[in-house]
């Protein structure tokens, strides 16, 4: 007959929480963070498919594509606000699939900090420069 199990030392200083181990991990990733990158990955990706959509259908239907047409089209609300929302989206969906490539693939911690702040930084700018084409067509020069 064996005697009591002996408790190692992390089960002995350790405090009842009340939870099950399933408890104590829901909702944690292997990061320790919770599902919000993938649901903003999904939404961001349905949002860019109904977008790019719009963007197919409404050239389409334009009658022309000289410059003309499509200031005019970029510059009523129905072209204006679409496409600087799909613009948009287009930066903040890339720049959160280069972060999931670099958490993948960079194995220390220094060189994943660099790696996301130079992507944050071409995002951005990259970014800012195409909305600023984009007002600078709708607006005029």
């Amino acid at each position: 007959m064996t005697g009591p199990k002996q408790m190692g030392a992390h089960e002995r200083n350790a405090i009842p929480d009340g939870k099950t181990p399933l408890g104590r991990v829901r909702g944690l990733g292997s990061a320790g963070h919770g599902g919000e990158h993938w649901i903003k990955e999904r939404v961001s990706s349905a949002a860019l498919l109904l977008l790019g959509t719009w963007f197919l259908v409404s050239l389409l239907l334009l009658p022309d594509f000289d410059q003309s047409t499509l200031t005019a089209w970029l510059s009523g609300p129905f072209g204006f606000v679409p496409m600087a929302l799909f613009t948009y989206l287009c930066f903040e969906h890339s720049l959160e699939g280069v972060k999931v490539v670099v958490d993948d693939y960079q194995g220390d911690e220094g060189g994943r900090m660099t790696w996301h702040i130079v992507s944050l930084f071409l995002h951005v700018g990259a970014g800012a420069f195409a909305l600023f084409a984009l007002a600078r067509i709708a607006f005029g020069a």
